[in-house]
């Protein structure tokens, strides 16, 4: 972070009084003022609901650029990231800093590879819940209780501690998953198969049983493996600025990626896709693409409890790179599976053109989102929608953890504390209760 020549002056109609306060450029991106003094100079705060002019922190992880359409993980642009490497590199990447050489690779996936079980007694701590629990429910427990398991790598001020930590997250989270999955329907759970990748491990662990193994499809592997590094981090979004508020209070790392994934079971944020395909099996329901056009109508002319789900992004104001990657995968995944011809994506297809073609939705850049296809990708591979948001925080440790680690690495961190624009009662007295 390098400070500008250029200082921002607040000047105050009502006073004679002005504060000073610098701007600091960042690699790419907005510059940004320092207001950290605002108070101390002025007895004021900013008021930014939502935080959309607020930078949180300074990170030197992922880059975002809303208005080309842009995202890179440490430099690197998403497009050949999620072509060149497989998932486990790109956590590499979060983590350290840079894409490893083919000897870090193979020594980094057998650390990953060793830490892939759980602690037997979990699986106890599953059959506490209910058969038809959420499995964002049982996640959310499960990563908070692996504290209680791996108690010997919670002190966040050892490096080592925090290191194995990571690898303990990313490399139990597809086992966690396939637990919450399997109990659900009752099967047994299935043990991790080192011999397989990460995505393919997950894919057995999923629809493996004792009587029937799964002979994993490559071309579902590698479209699940797309989902991971898609979904991998994204910047200070909901749920990766909870793990760092969280976080920022000292907490150890499981609490703090377990609030993550509590954040994005929210459906505004990692239901969107589950979502999406609802809204897809909706108008198939009512009459398939040939309804297509009259939907976009309800869309444009704001019926009650109409809603274009996967379209438009709180950054992007540009098409989404992770949709046109999910997009192609999309296809992949139905043409090895014979569903070439399947009508919900021939409805998403033609959801998209209209979007693309009608002013009405060009001029609000509603583009498709990475949610919009992604929801029919796991749909063909037999992952039921309930569990959708699940996978989508098995993506998004990877990125939890190198933003939680970045925090606690930093010098200058503080623990998070918001302040408010008060809006209640002034003082007043409590009567007593004969006179309330």
């Amino acid at each position: 972070m390098q400070e500008s020549d250029i200082k921002a002056n607040l000047s105050l109609s009502n006073d004679q009084k002005s504060a000073e306060f610098p701007v600091y450029k960042g690699t790419e991106g907005p510059d940004v003022i320092d207001i950290r003094k605002l108070y101390a100079q002025t007895g004021m705060f900013t008021f930014d609901p939502g935080f959309l002019s607020t930078a949180s922190c300074q990170s030197k992880i992922t880059f975002i650029d809303g208005g080309k359409g842009e995202l890179r993980y440490r430099g690197y642009p998403i497009e050949q990231l999620a072509v060149k490497c497989d998932y486990l590199e790109i956590c590499h990447l979060l983590m350290y800093g840079d894409l490893p050489t083919k000897e870090q690779k193979e020594k980094f996936d057998n650390r990953i590879l060793r830490h892939n079980m759980v602690h037997e007694q979990m699986h106890f701590f599953v059959r506490g819940f209910r058969r038809d629990a959420h499995p964002m429910a049982i996640v959310t427990s499960l990563v908070s209780a692996l504290s209680a398991f791996y108690g010997d790598s919670i002190d966040i001020n050892n490096p080592e501690h925090r290191e194995i930590s990571a690898i303990r997250l990313i490399a139990k989270l597809p086992t966690l998953v396939a637990m919450a999955y399997k109990y659900s329907r009752g099967e047994p759970y299935m043990h991790p198969d080192n011999s397989l990748s990460y995505a393919g491990n997950f894919l057995r662990q999923m629809f493996a049983t004792p009587c029937q193994d799964y002979e994993v499809n490559e071309v579902l592997e590698r479209a699940m493996d797309r989902i991971f590094i898609l979904h991998a981090d994204h910047e200070q979004n909901a749920s990766t600025s909870t793990v760092r508020l969280c976080g920022s209070s000292g907490t150890n790392p499981f609490a703090a990626i377990a609030a993550g994934v509590a954040c994005l079971w929210g459906p505004a944020h990692g239901g969107a896709n589950e979502a999406c395909l609802d809204m897809l099996e909706q108008i198939q329901a009512q009459g398939g693409v040939e309804k297509v056009g009259e939907f976009m109508e309800k869309v444009k002319n704001k019926e009650a409890g109409v809603r274009l789900m996967g379209f438009g992004h709180r950054v992007y104001k540009n098409y989404d790179p992770r949709a046109k990657l999910m997009q192609e995968t999309c296809k992949e995944v139905l043409q090895a599976l014979g569903l070439e011809n399947d009508p919900l994506f021939k409805l998403a297809m033609e959801l998209e053109r209209i979007a693309l073609e009608d002013e009405y939705f060009v001029e609000r850049k509603l583009y498709p989102n990475v949610d919009f296809y992604s929801g029919i990708v796991q749909r063909a591979i037999g992952i039921p929608k309930s569990l959708f948001t699940a996978i989508f925080a098995l993506a998004r440790t990877s990125g939890w953890i190198a933003q939680w680690n970045e925090m606690i690495s930093d010098p200058d961190y503080k623990i998070g504390r918001p302040r408010q624009l008060y809006t209640g009662p002034t003082k007043r007295d409590v009567p007593d209760i004969a006179q309330r």
